[in-house]
């Protein structure tokens, strides 16, 4: 049986970091495992997000997004 399950996103456009890195591991630690979006707009924020992310052991997928970029994270 397969349980379809909305994926969580994090928008964290605008802010500066830490904060995009602290949103992110908190959803990553909610959900345990599944996929979260995360929205960010510097390339510093999608830098720290991807090797936070990765450290926790998540697989990351990084999209170019018109406004910034999407991350797509995996467990």
């Amino acid at each position: 049986m397969t349980r379809d399950m909305a994926i969580q996103t994090v928008d964290a456009r605008g802010l500066s970091c830490p904060q995009p890195v602290i949103m992110s591991r908190a959803a990553i630690k909610r959900a345990g495992t599944g996929a979260i979006e995360v929205l960010v707009d510097t390339g510093t924020s999608r830098d720290n997000v991807t090797r936070m992310a990765r450290k926790e052991g998540w697989q990351v997928e990084v999209q170019q997004a018109q406004d910034g970029f999407k991350l797509i994270l995996n467990k």
